[in-house]
């Protein structure tokens, strides 16, 4: 067994309690110790006076000597309040901790400190209240980064930093097997794993840092693109069902509009696919909000069904399951084929019903949630499959839906706008159709960006919308306060850090619980308010979205769960509170969710964004331009792709991709050379089935498990 593979518990002070605690972060091996990253890293290596520290008001690293021996003054409820001075050339500070006894042989009168914390300015000296602190000298000076890890009940900053610093410390290169072959790492200058597990964990400075970043960036791209091979090779397997020429006139009469060029195109995609091709359809449809994405999977059904096959479509919610039943169920009646829907809200008899429809052939089209990918749910003749919201599944959930059947068609949507040659990098086992254009007619949304200093008038207009009978979105970064808190104040450098990139402190975020109660309190108390985040249960969430839909609820304040393809035509205004927190692309996401009915619809979005700063420019390019790919790669040169799949709260969601440090727009010359490192390996050894590259196939194993939460 090598070194990664071996149990946590197998590292000194990590017992049972402690690989309990680690286990619930997903961490069982040393391998998923060392890759479990900072999120962030506190840069203590700028010094600052104790007078220039206060004036900055912000979290800061000072030097000073200790002045004073230690006092302890007894407090009620059993506390102790130690405290001493210590000072520098700009005056003296008094430094105060609660119940640290210890802390009496440790600073001893004349030693010196580097201390890490907010200095207050308290008459003529200044204050300190329970800082980080390390031994200083001009021979050992400690850290300037310190790491900031993820962490769950009962584990410190401290923990993980030990133990992390302690297996570091264990670490050679013959100790841990390299995932990226050494002839590839050497060809990119990419350091050795040992030294850049070193490196991202306890980096020395900016460049080092980013070294290590750059290095762990195209492992992961290389890892990803060789996976995605992999499962298009698997695909492209000669197919078994042999569609013939297929006659749509009248699928297509029943359609009561005109379809765009692009949807044309995409169509014809679809049934050269299908009908022309000796390998099965893998296609990705990525169409921008209300571009007409569904009517091109119907027709892509119509093939299937008119060959004598059944379909299956999966969609994340209920809400999008009931909404997909109730537009193409009478379409597909009319052409003579059964309809049925299967979710998690049906009763036990009705899902054995439906499955057993699917399983005789009674039902040629099922709609449905991960319900069809049980184990219960089989099909008597499946031969399409298509996923819709695709990024909301992994890649082993779109897999577990592909083998209902055997080598069958396969047809994933997206509602994110993606630019084409981020589509091919992403989606490297997928071809690609690209629905750009909107349908005539459709509704325009005035989008404004706002400060604070707007809020009176905003909380008008939203009163003004529910007064004309409308519904309002009001989005929130956070569903929490205590979600905006770093595990330690201060200013952070987070992973996608680049040298030169300003670091500014974080303006506050506004949480939906929080906000949706002093909104009810203090500003509408005579309004139905709800509240959704992903915190919820699915069924309390699927109720409450249901309620908005029928018009229950007029202000809807929620996290970014709020779903892409939800039809509310009544919704009128979206307003998204810290728009600065998110990308472009999810922005334009979110404006999407309003303009779906005839009246006049509005964006608002907050933003106490510094002119200037990248945050006002993306803000800027949302109020000027409807276009969602010209949207995506603006983001994409500015900040990169996050956008595309989904972080915080999203991606906690069943089943979502998201990359965790790569960043494809400065990162661009990565993922390119990445994939074609990747496809030049397959094309030498396709299963990596050489003895040299078992490391490899253990290593991407790993990296989908990691980024994929599979649903059983």
């Amino acid at each position: 067994m090598s070194e990664l593979q071996k149990p946590v518990q197998s590292l000194p002070g990590v017992g049972t309690k402690r690989a309990e605690q680690l286990l619930k972060l997903g961490i069982e091996s040393v391998a998923d110790l060392l890759y479990h990253f900072p999120r962030a890293y506190q840069n203590r290596g700028k010094i600052l006076s104790l007078a220039e520290g206060a004036m900055t008001g912000q979290v800061c690293a000072t030097v000073l000597t200790v002045g004073s021996t230690v006092s302890a003054v007894r407090l009620s409820g059993g506390r102790t309040l130690f405290r001493f001075s210590a000072f520098d050339n700009t005056g003296k500070c008094i430094i105060s901790f609660f119940n640290q006894n210890y802390l009496r042989d440790v600073f001893i009168q004349g030693s010196t400190f580097r201390f890490y914390g907010k200095i207050e300015r308290k008459g003529r000296s200044f204050a300190m209240t329970a800082p980080a602190f390390e031994p200083w000298s001009e021979t050992v000076q400690p850290p300037e980064f310190y790491p900031i890890y993820p962490l769950t009940a009962g584990l410190t900053q401290k923990n993980l930093q030990n133990i992390i610093g302690t297996l570091l410390m264990r670490l050679t290169p013959d100790s841990v097997t390299d995932p990226i072959p050494e002839d590839i790492r050497k060809k990119y200058s990419l350091p050795e794993l040992s030294a850049a597990f070193g490196a991202i964990h306890m980096p020395s400075n900016y460049a080092e840092l980013d070294t290590a970043r750059s290095r762990f960036a195209f492992e992961e791209l290389f890892l990803y693109s060789l996976g995605m091979g992999m499962l298009g090779k698997r695909r492209r397997l000669p197919c078994d069902l042999q569609f013939g020429k297929t006659d749509l006139t009248d699928f297509f009469s029943q359609i009561p509009f005109a379809l765009t060029d692009a949807q044309k195109k995409t169509v014809n995609d679809i049934y050269i696919d299908m009908t022309r091709k000796e390998t099965p359809m893998a296609r990705l449809v990525s169409g921008d909000v209300g571009s007409g994405k569904t009517i091109c999977a119907a027709a892509a059904c119509a093939i299937a069904l008119k060959n004598g096959y059944q379909c299956a479509l999966m969609v994340p919610t209920e809400i999008l399951a009931n909404q997909h039943y109730h537009d193409l169920e009478p379409l597909f009646k009319n052409l003579g084929f059964s309809v049925k829907l299967l979710t998690g809200s049906l009763s036990a008899a009705e899902k054995r019903k439906v499955r057993l429809d699917a399983a005789s052939g009674k039902a040629d089209l099922v709609i449905g949630t991960h319900a069809l990918i049980t184990d219960a749910t089989t099909f008597s003749k499946l031969g399409l499959v298509i996923t819709d919201e695709q990024h909301r599944f992994g890649v082993a959930q779109r897999q577990a839906l592909a083998e209902k059947g055997k080598r069958i068609h396969t047809l994933v949507m997206t509602a994110t706008p993606i630019p084409r040659t981020l589509a091919h990098i992403l989606y490297g086992d997928l071809d690609v159709s690209t629905i750009d254009t909107l349908p005539p007619g459709r509704q325009v949304v005035d989008t404004f960006a706002v400060n604070e200093s707007y809020r009176a008038r905003l909380n008008g207009f939203i009163r003004k919308q529910v007064e004309k009978g409308h519904q309002v979105y009001i989005v929130c970064p956070a569903v929490e306060q205590a979600e905006e808190d770093l595990a330690e104040n201060g200013e952070t450098i987070s992973l996608d850090y680049r040298p030169g990139k300003e670091v500014s402190p974080a303006i506050p975020m506004q949480a939906a619980v929080d906000y949706a109660k002093a909104l009810q309190n203090e500003v509408f108390p005579d309004l139905a308010i709800g509240i959704l985040h992903g915190k919820m249960k699915a069924k309390d969430k699927d109720t409450v979205m249901a309620d908005f839909v029928a018009g229950k609820i007029q202000i809807l304040v929620s996290t970014t769960v709020i779903e892409v393809g939800v039809n509310v035509p009544n919704a009128t205004l979206m307003v998204i509170e810290n728009a600065d927190r998110f990308g472009l692309a999810q922005l334009h996401q979110l404006r999407g969710r309003v303009g779906r009915g005839s009246a006049k619809s509005y964006c608002v979005m907050v933003s106490e964004a510094k002119k200037g700063s990248d945050a006002e420019a993306r803000l800027n390019m949302l109020c000027k331009s409807r276009n969602g790919y010209e949207i995506a790669t603006f983001d994409l040169q500015l900040r990169g792709p996050g956008d595309f799949f989904p972080t915080g709260e999203e991606a906690r969601q069943s089943g979502e991709f998201s990359f965790r440090y790569a960043g494809l727009a400065n990162d661009a010359s990565l993922a390119e050379n990445a994939a074609k490192e990747a496809k030049a390996l397959l094309e030498s050894d396709p299963s990596l089935c050489s003895p040299k590259h078992i490391h490899l196939s253990l290593a991407i194993e790993r990296f989908f498990k990691l980024t994929e939460n599979v649903v059983n």
